[in-house]
């Protein structure tokens, strides 16, 4: 088994401090850095405290030996593109972790800044978090199995208003939709 503790953790932005703090409870950088160097057992237990501080599931802490896994192996930084000091996992999105169901769009018809053979990742929202959403692109469910993409431009009660992407489209109304999915990655083919 192969830990991939500090590629998640890289990913993500976080320390070893800040993954120590936000462990329940809280526990040292020192410790991180040993159960993500092998250097201390990571068990069941560990592995769901982690996981919880990094906000995904247990079982991506780990990967069998065999399993092919890109990796990201550059960065683009000021001076151009240049060499990571060692590869690590490139993190699929689903991976990502984060409150909220993860769903995709395919985008078969180009429209706005989305062309066609486009994939966009949408993280799910209840209506408590309607407010936050405001100007940012979203799915919406419809009645009869039907969907609205596009930039939510008002919220009012239980109906939100969306601008389909593109010039010259009229917005689309909908009242209480049982979750909006708000658009967190783009993948692109080149």
């Amino acid at each position: 088994m192969i830990n991939r503790i500090r590629d998640i953790r890289r990913e993500k932005g976080f320390t070893l401090a800040d993954v120590g703090a936000r462990c329940t409870p809280p526990t040292t950088a020192q410790t991180i850095g040993r159960l993500e160097t092998g250097m201390r057992n990571l068990s069941l237990t560990w592995m769901n405290r982690i996981a919880a501080a990094l906000d995904v599931v247990p079982e991506l802490l780990v990967r069998g030996q065999d399993a092919p896994v890109p990796e990201l192996i550059a960065r683009f930084a000021d001076n151009g593109a240049e060499a990571l000091p060692a590869p690590r996992d490139a993190l699929l999105p689903t991976t990502l972790g984060g409150s909220g169901t993860l769903v995709a769009m395919a985008v078969e018809v180009g429209a706005g800044d989305y062309r066609a053979g486009d994939q966009v990742w949408l993280r799910q929202h209840g209506a408590e978090d309607f407010a936050r959403l405001l100007n940012r692109d979203v799915l919406a469910p419809r009645s009869g199995g039907r969907f609205a993409f596009g930039r939510l431009i008002d919220r009012h009660e239980n109906r939100v208003a969306l601008l389909p992407p593109g010039a010259g489209q009229r917005q689309v109304v909908i009242d209480n939709p049982a979750w909006l999915a708000a658009a967190e990655m783009l993948v692109r083919r080149l």
